[in-house]
């Protein structure tokens, strides 16, 4: 799906939608708007199921100021007039209340994005915006006078969060960005300290699009068409279950040893359809396409580890607790953790740029999975199914782990349970 070629009405609707569907407004709360070419302002609708808009509900205010539509334009109307007046670059607001940001707007507190570099490449910085009444025209000027400053992510004082863009789609990917990368801040602070990468000198990958040859594949295998759909479907189950979101998360599965497809660079999680994946082969990529970039990391593990087929990188918010924090991932919590994770260790955030080849060598079959400090959870598998397996276990045994603090000490396995799991499970 083409999202920037449908009309405002369903672009609106169909992020409203997302919004709702991934928990991060309720059924009365949150407002979207657009400003097209000719200066019109298209916005949800005041008191109507945020759940269940359909495009015939959205609201425009005219340049003019006329009000088309069989409703009543959100009452937040005031605010997103006030940031395009004074923001003409933005076509594109989303407010919504998701509640890890929430969190921090109530404590009076924006979430510091240098703690994850690509959130903070991303996202920019969080600005913030003073308390007024919902709806008053002085909360449409305190929250305008921080876009005015260049920001354009802005938290509310005891409210919300208000994002612009250039497009809805770019919006809701900020929006989505933000709010399980502030989830995951909280979740740290529960079991330690939150650590900012330390400094280094990246290699010039990590900020450039990677651009390998390109070359003309033939016609596509049934084998590369069935992996091409398996990827598909854990891209968006992933989505779906919040594992990954639209702007992080990678998939790689191997076809042979000299070749093997990856998730693209540049298109949303959500939207990626089997073509969109990148074949690469010698390492040259199919012609016309990116491929993700982490693509040089994914080659040095399938060069390094014969035996592993699939690799997933992620961000679930309960595992970038521990990516983000000075506290080590135990998997020693339940058995099934155990056989299906193995120890993980915490790997350099800077080792994926400058030195893949240690990456590779920490993970094998062995030792499936790693965590990329400040960056991303990594697993791998003789298949699909094993990786993403692993993907889903690790959340799973994070938020445990992190939730079982709440209600006391948490005592792991001991050396002679693991020594009988190992004899009898690995």
């Amino acid at each position: 799906m083409k999202f920037n070629l449908l009309t405002p009405q369903d672009q609106l609707v169909e992020i409203i939608s997302l919004i709702y569907k991934n928990k991060m407004t309720t059924i009365s709360g949150g407002n979207l708007s657009i400003k097209d070419k000719n200066g019109d302002i298209w916005i949800t609708p005041a008191a109507i199921d945020k759940g269940k808009l359909k495009p015939d509900d959205i609201m425009c205010v005219t340049s003019s100021g006329e009000i088309s539509g069989k409703h009543k334009p959100s009452s937040e109307f005031p605010f997103h007039k006030s940031i395009y007046d004074n923001r003409p670059d933005l076509k594109a607001i989303i407010h919504a209340h998701p509640p890890a940001l929430v969190s921090f707007s109530i404590l009076k507190k924006v979430p510091d994005t240098n703690i994850i570099p690509r959130v903070k490449k991303f996202c920019g910085e969080v600005g913030y915006a003073d308390y007024a009444l919902p709806g008053s025209q002085k909360l449409g000027d305190n929250i305008a006078a921080t876009f005015k400053e260049g920001y354009n992510s802005v938290l509310l004082e005891n409210h919300g969060i208000v994002i612009g863009s250039d497009a809805l789609i770019n919006a809701f990917h900020k929006l989505e960005t933000l709010e399980h990368y502030s989830r995951s801040l909280i979740q740290a602070a529960k079991i330690g300290k939150v650590i900012p990468p330390e400094k280094y000198k990246p290699d010039e990958s990590e900020d450039c699009k990677v651009d390998p040859e390109e070359f003309l594949p033939g016609e596509k295998s049934d084998l590369e068409k069935n992996l091409r759909s398996e990827i598909i479907d854990i891209i968006k189950r992933s989505c779906e279950n919040q594992l990954m979101g639209s702007t992080e998360g990678v998939v790689s599965m191997k076809i042979d040893e000299s070749s093997f497809l990856i998730t693209p660079t540049g298109i949303g999680r959500r939207n990626v359809e089997e073509e969109d994946l990148v074949l690469m082969e010698n390492g040259m990529r199919e012609k016309g396409k990116f491929p993700s970039r982490s693509v040089l990391l994914h080659e040095a593990i399938y060069k390094c580890n014969p035996g592993i087929n699939a690799i997933i990188s992620a961000q679930p918010p309960n595992v970038q607790a521990y990516a983000v924090s000075d506290v080590d991932f135990n998997t020693r919590t339940i058995p099934e953790s155990y056989i299906v994770l193995r120890s993980i260790e915490k790997i350099p955030y800077e080792y994926q740029f400058n030195n893949r080849e240690a990456v590779a060598k920490t993970v094998s079959l062995e030792s499936p999975v790693v965590l990329l400090q400040n960056d991303c959870l990594l697993t791998t598998g003789k298949n699909l199914f094993e990786a993403f397996d692993r993907l889903e276990v690790a959340e799973f045994s994070a938020k445990s782990s992190i939730d079982a603090k709440s209600i006391g000490i948490v005592k792991p396995m001991g050396d002679k349970e693991i020594d009988e799991i190992i004899k009898f499970f690995l």
